[in-house]
């Protein structure tokens, strides 16, 4: 997926998340922050802080090493970012109660544990709400704690909110039928 930043056109697709850098006399396209997967998933997840990368040795156990390269195999990835990934993944865990990550059609989302919501959707809810997290809290019948981890994570990690909520948004009935042709509209009235 590297490229030389030399062989990339106008006509191209630009990403505004990558930046040249110049360590020997070619310019490379490099990742702002270990999360790959906005290159791989259409931007998705969204600018994250541009930070420094570091190369850290580990050992794993064999059948761990054969699972994580599964892993890789499984989503597209080398086993270092999936491994970069997942330490992420797990500091951000450790970092936010309640938050957890899972794969889903649009990638790995962070979510509310015990839940089938991602982050993104519990900021839907409380957005509707005007910012009011017992009120959003209320109608998921959810405890007011759970609706403030999904607002403390979104706080930290807003790009990557916000472009979730406007992927979701930028999605109208006529490409959602494209995509299930079986769906139907239907108005409620009042």
């Amino acid at each position: 997926m590297w490229r030389h930043a030399d062989s990339l056109r106008s006509s191209q697709v630009s990403y505004p998340h990558l930046r040249r850098t110049s360590w020997d006399t070619r310019a490379y396209i490099t990742p702002l922050c270990y999360n790959d997967y906005i290159v791989y998933k259409d931007y998705f997840w969204g600018l994250m802080k541009a930070t420094r990368s570091v190369v850290l040795s580990m050992r794993l156990p064999v059948e761990s090493g054969k699972r994580l390269q599964r892993m890789a195999r499984r989503h597209g990835w080398t086993p270092s970012d999936a491994s970069a990934r997942l330490v992420e993944e797990g500091l951000r865990r450790s970092e936010f109660a309640f938050i957890d990550f899972r794969d889903s059609q649009a990638g790995r989302q962070a979510c509310i544990q015990g839940s089938t919501l991602a982050i993104w959707e519990v900021m839907l809810t409380v957005r509707s709400y005007k910012g009011n997290v017992p009120a959003a809290a209320k109608h998921l019948e959810w405890t007011e704690a759970k609706v403030q981890a999904a607002v403390n994570y979104a706080e930290a990690f807003p790009h990557e909110i916000d472009d979730a909520i406007a992927e979701n948004d930028a999605i109208d009935f006529k490409a959602l039928k494209r995509m299930l042709p079986q769906s139907t509209e239907f108005i409620v009235s009042k």
